[in-house]
């Protein structure tokens, strides 16, 4: 077997990719069909080569000699360039390797999509795979499997574009099922996960704090944390949240039926004061037009405990209940909305004015979460069609 040969660039190079990647040394060699003590011994060189370059010692060049004719010169930088170029190459495909996995036929099918980029064979060498088995795969005909799973992953990106990446493997298989697709959530999750669908990435969930230090009459919590009603209008939840911009806070409040998880009423201000809150209570009444008995849950801030609020729920002949202090559960579903709402809308977005975040969230909340955002406390309805069911 010949010795294979490594020019001092590919040698630095490796070592780059090594130290700037993160990933493990044993990895690094396995990519590039390198033995772990051979890439180890590189790294000692090339580290202990710079040090003494910055104490003043300069290590003799290997590749160059100083009996060397100019036009050996030459052909050796031309020899050093086309191994860094191959090697840039090979760093190019391995890094749009990382979500093909284990399947021989998504790196075909890579192979053939790059194949005017990236010389095949190798990208072959790099993915593991034998040119002579990426030409007889392209000259079979496609599999039934692999055309129902290429058509589905096209339904899937398609979905995927129209909900704006909001969407993880099980509202996704609802929204197919809805649409008729007969599949598997087991499908379509390993279909997302090879070729790198994901959901919008979900921060850690931080509550609302709530001021409640003050001496207005607090209610008692009449819904002890019970989340499932029979129909709609009969436990309505509100909150208030917080919305930057450059202008300065947008504060949005909302009201929202806990049957169906629909916002029945919201309000903007850029203040936190009573007539916010009342504002999107008085929405509410007006479109949905609850009987009397309604349960409104809120926390114990001053805009619902305030005179104004109160007077409002009597006139409707509703029952106000507050959670407990410092007790963000006792309103789990509202807190769930404000999360919703910052991840899929909030931190995707940067507002230079008040009015520009205004325009967005109205439609997000009734263009897209009141009739098209499926949810699973719903069994994957929309809260526009779990009312239209209950009525």
């Amino acid at each position: 077997m010949t010795r294979r040969e490594f020019t001092l660039e590919f040698k630095r190079e490796a070592v780059a990719l090594l130290e700037s990647s993160g990933r493990p040394l044993m990895q690094i060699a396995t990519e590039l069909g390198i033995s772990p003590s051979m890439l180890r011994n590189w790294r000692a060189t090339v580290n202990g080569g710079a040090r003494r370059s910055r104490t003043g010692t300069r290590a003799p060049s290997p590749s160059a000699s100083p009996m060397a004719s100019p036009a050996d010169q030459a052909a050796e930088i031309a020899r050093l360039r086309r191994e860094l170029d191959r090697t840039r190459m090979e760093r190019d495909v391995l890094k749009s390797h990382r979500h093909l996995r284990g399947d021989a036929q998504m790196r075909f099918r890579f192979i053939e999509q790059h194949a005017r980029t990236y010389p095949v064979r190798l990208m072959c060498r790099v993915l593991q795979v034998s040119s002579s088995g990426y030409y007889a795969c392209r000259s079979r005909p496609e599999s039934r499997r692999a055309l129902a799973n290429r058509r589905l992953l096209q339904e899937v990106h398609r979905l995927h574009s129209q909900h704006q990446g909001r969407y993880g493997s099980p509202r996704m298989h609802a929204a197919l099922r809805a649409e008729c697709h007969r599949v598997s959530r087991g499908r379509v999750e390993r279909l997302m996960r090879r070729h790198g669908i994901r959901a919008l990435a979900r921060r850690r969930f931080r509550p609302t704090t709530t001021d409640s230090r003050h001496q207005l009459p607090i209610a008692p919590n009449l819904l002890q944390q019970k989340f499932t009603v029979s129909a709609p209008n009969r436990v309505w939840l509100a909150d208030i949240t917080y919305i930057p911009t450059a202008e300065g806070w947008l504060y949005p409040a909302a009201v929202l039926d806990l049957a169906t998880r629909k916002v029945v009423g919201w309000a903007m201000r850029d203040h936190m004061r009573t007539e916010l809150t009342l504002a999107a209570l008085m929405m509410a009444t007006q479109r949905q037009r609850p009987g009397p008995g309604l349960i409104h849950h809120s926390d114990r801030g001053s805009q619902y405990a305030a005179e104004a609020y109160a007077r409002q729920l009597a006139l409707m002949k509703a029952k106000p209940s507050m959670s407990r202090t410092g007790c963000c559960y006792d309103n789990a579903p509202m807190e769930s909305l404000s999360h919703s709402l910052k991840v899929e809308l909030v931190h995707q977005r940067h507002w230079a004015t008040r009015e520009e975040a205004r325009r967005d969230l109205f439609g997000y909340i009734e263009a897209y979460y009141n009739r098209q955002r499926i949810h699973s406390a719903l069994g994957y309805l929309t809260p526009e069609q779990a009312e239209r069911k209950a009525s």
